[in-house]
Parts: structure tokens; sequence; C-alpha cells
């Protein structure tokens, strides 16, 4: 059987295990640890609080320092809502595309490692190759922040990571980062006739907004230098809000959600304490006056970090040289990459598919895709064994 036969069975199974966010990935774990013992590899599953979801760390090779990550999430998006012209957890080939929910973002990449796997294992590794499949990427990378404190937690320390999300095999060295919050305003109820003596949570959520407004402008000016983001600039936008029940009632809650997407990790720094420094000092004083126990409340859905260009990146240089490629690029969607990154591990972005097909209905990736993961995968087994 070839690489590509094996991959396209391999991706068939993946898909069949309906990894939505809110559900369970511990089927396809156990499956892909399975794989990865059979052909010898030193395998870690690593179980979340609720005992339903986990992370895979999977080593073949020499155990030293220095080794390569290949890196995916096993979790997809929902399907509900969306009209599909197949069964979108059963894989169909068809015209050249294997379609079916997670094929290109990004069970195709975890399955083409999967593939290749004992054909790392058959060789003398001069450098180890790791596995690390992760769970709730898509809800906040919750998976590959645990996963990468579980790495520096036992001392592991790999050079350099590959994360396959869909890139169409282009080299992506950077993108910006994804921070999503809910900021929720709990005031005093009244008739609106008599507004001062109430506090109305629409109004002042309505003045939060406004210096967050403020600040997504101040944020161009610090736009870095020959930044290649679309827009070169830090955003923020405000995604839903919700308050009040009626015309004449005085709303005692307001909730909204909010999205920042930085470019660099002092913008981060900047928004954040500006808008603390708001609220403690001017909303909450004024509102607190009226009702005591008023409050502003802002919760963390998710904090990713960015993946910022590197003057020297091992990670890089390998896939440019794997792939043959001769620029690099950067994206404006996040990845886990950034984590990597953090944590002191040299990381890219390259794998198969492009964003275009992520999330919606019919998503698929092409077999000639596919094909070119393999031959980037089979490159790295010559560079690091013989």
């Amino acid at each position: 059987m070839s690489h590509l036969d094996d991959t396209k069975v391999i991706l068939g199974d993946l898909i069949a295990f309906p990894t939505i966010s809110a559900d369970s990935n511990l089927d396809l774990i156990a499956y892909a640890a399975e794989r990865l013992a059979d052909c010898g590899a030193r395998v870690k599953i690593s179980k979340d609080e609720t005992g339903t979801k986990a992370n895979l760390f999977a080593s073949l090779g020499p155990d030293i320092d220095g080794g390569i990550v290949l890196s995916g999430h096993s979790d997809v998006v929902p399907v509900a809502g969306q009209d599909w012209t197949s069964d979108p957890f059963k894989m169909i080939e068809r015209d050249g595309k294997l379609f079916g929910r997670g094929s290109c973002d990004m069970k195709g990449f975890i399955a083409a490692s999967l593939a290749l796997a004992p054909e790392f294992a058959a060789l003398d590794l001069k450098r180890p190759v790791h596995f690390a499949f992760t769970y709730d990427e898509e809800v906040g990378c919750l998976g590959g922040k645990a996963l990468v404190q579980e790495i520096q937690a036992a001392g592991l320390r790999p050079a350099a990571a590959i994360i396959g999300e869909p890139t169409s095999m282009r080299v992506i060295e950077g993108h910006k980062g994804c921070h999503e919050y809910t900021t929720e305003f709990a005031g005093l109820a009244g008739h609106a006739s008599l507004p001062h003596l109430g506090v109305n949570a629409v109004e002042y959520a309505v003045r939060y907004i406004g210096r967050l407004m403020e600040l997504r402008e101040e944020l161009k000016n610090s736009t870095p230098k020959a930044s290649r983001f679309v827009p070169p600039y830090s955003t923020i936008q405000i995604g839903l809000i919700t308050g009040g029940v009626a015309h004449n009632v005085i709303a005692d809650n307001c909730t909204f959600g909010w999205d920042f997407r930085p470019v660099q990790k002092s913008d981060v720094d900047y928004v954040q304490r500006h808008v603390r420094e708001f609220a403690e000092d001017e909303l909450l004083p004024a509102m607190r006056e009226i009702y005591p126990q008023a409050s502003i409340t802002t919760r963390v859905v998710g904090e990713v970090d960015g993946l910022e260009p590197a003057e020297e990146s091992e990670a890089r240089d390998i896939v440019m040289e794997l792939t043959g490629s001769f620029e690099t690029d950067v994206v404006s969607f996040g990845t886990e990459a950034g984590l990597f990154q953090e944590a002191g591990i040299s990381a890219v972005i390259c794998g198969p598919g492009s964003i275009e097909q992520a999330h919606k209905a019919d998503e698929f990736v092409s077999l000639e895709q596919m094909q070119s993961c393999l031959d980037m995968l089979d490159g790295l087994k010559a560079k690091l064994g013989s």
C-alpha cells in the first residue's frame, strides 16, 4: 500500500470520530495512541479535568533534547445548520478530493503523520520525532496550553514544531493572536422615568465599548514597521451584545462579547491596562455611588498567543528546505504555534488543504495537497534518520 493509500484509510478513520469541541475526543486519541505504540513510540495521554478530553504526546527516536514536533488538534467545529451533500463524518472521495468534517482542519495532517510513523520508527533517528495531538483548539487552544505546560514540566526540550494547519503547504511564519472576552455589567433596575435612581447596565456597557473603540484607533499608531498582516495593526471588534428587558425599564444587566487580534505582545498589555483602569477608576465608582453591589466582570473565553516572525527560526528553515519554498507568509487566523514559541520552541505552520475550506459544509482536502504533505514528511525522514 502506498503512503497516500495508507493515509486515506487513516483519514477516513479519523473523520469517523465526531470530535466536535463540545464532545469527547477520547476515542480518536486512543486510536492514534494504539497506532503509535504499535511502532514503538513512547506514548503519554493526559486527560483534562472532566476526563472527557485528552492530549497525546508520543516520541520516537533517542530520548534527548532537540526533537521535532509534528502537531495537530483533534477537535473540529460543529456541522449543525450546514448544508452537507454527504455525511460529514464519513469520508467521501470525489474528483480528487477527500470530503469530511476535519479533512483539512486538521485531520489530514494528523493522518499523514500517523501514516509515516512506522517509517520514522524504522530509522536510526539522530533526533527524536514527537507527535502532539491536542483537544479544544477551536475553542481557545485549551489542550495546546496544557500540553506545552506538560512538556516544560517534564523537562523536555524539543527544538522545533511543525503545526499542520491548512496553509496549502505554504510556509507560514507568523499569525496574529486571538483574544476573546465576555464582559458583563450588573446594575440596578428601575422605572425609566426615574433614571437617576437606577444603574443602567446598558449605558455603562456602551461607555466601555466606546473606550474599546478609542483603543482600536490608538492601536493603529503602534503598527510594527513593515508589518505583513492584513490589516497591519492590532484590531478590536464587538461581536455580540444583549441587555435589558423593555424600553421603559432601566436595564440592570448587559453582556457583550469582544474579539481582540494583537500583532504584538505590547498591544495586549496596552489594551488590558487601559480597559482595566477605565472600569476601575471611572465606571465602577459612578455605578457604586448609587448601587454598591454593581459590578463589571470580564471572562476570558480564550487567549491565544500570536506567532511572531523570528529573525532566526529553525522550524521555518527546516520546512522551507523540505518544501522547496523560497518565501514565507503570515496569516490572520490563530493556531497553537504561538504556544510553542512562547515555550522557547521554534514554530512554523505548514499543512495540507486551504483555510478557505475549513469550517464550511463539504469541507475537503485534495489528494494533491495530501501528497505534498507526505513528500514533506518523507523529506524530514531523510533529514533526521539513516
